[in-house]
């Protein structure tokens, strides 16, 4: 029964975003799985459920089969909130928490853009080779911030 309710889970939470543990409980429900607010919560921290801004999240792991890792459209979509240029540095600002999982995307992008990326709480500084590629870079980031 927990093997079926664990993948129940997991299949809503790849099907829609879910933001919190009375809406999961109550679409574990309408799916035949009526359980105790106790047994949610062990549920998600056995599968290591994480919350974010979209609500709750699988694994990096179980996101992405192809990388292991949400892509940088999501992680920009879900953290980012602003970006500003000065010269040839970007400063992205993110919610609170958020810049280091922004800065690591950026990173694994791997984009000829960015030189590096320094991150704080709530701030990545990204690093360009030049104003050039700072702003076509800038241009980018604010399609995926929506």
């Amino acid at each position: 029964m927990k093997q079926q309710r664990h993948l129940a889970i997991r299949e809503l939470l790849m099907e829609t975003s879910i933001g919190n543990q009375d809406e999961l409980r109550t679409k574990l429900a309408a799916v035949g799985f009526h359980v105790t607010q106790a047994t949610l919560s062990r549920d998600i921290h056995e599968l290591h459920l994480s919350k974010g801004p979209a609500g709750y999240a699988l694994p990096a792991a179980e996101q992405d089969t192809e990388s292991g890792l949400p892509g940088i459209q999501e992680v920009l979509r879900g953290f980012g909130l602003e970006v500003r240029k000065a010269l040839n540095l970007l400063v992205l600002v993110t919610t609170t928490g958020g810049a280091q999982p922004v800065a690591a995307g950026i990173d694994y992008e791997d984009w000829p853009e960015v030189v590096g990326t320094i991150a704080g709480d709530d701030t990545v500084l990204i690093i360009c080779p030049d104003e050039q590629k700072a702003q076509t870079l800038k241009k980018r980031v604010e399609t995926y911030i929506g």
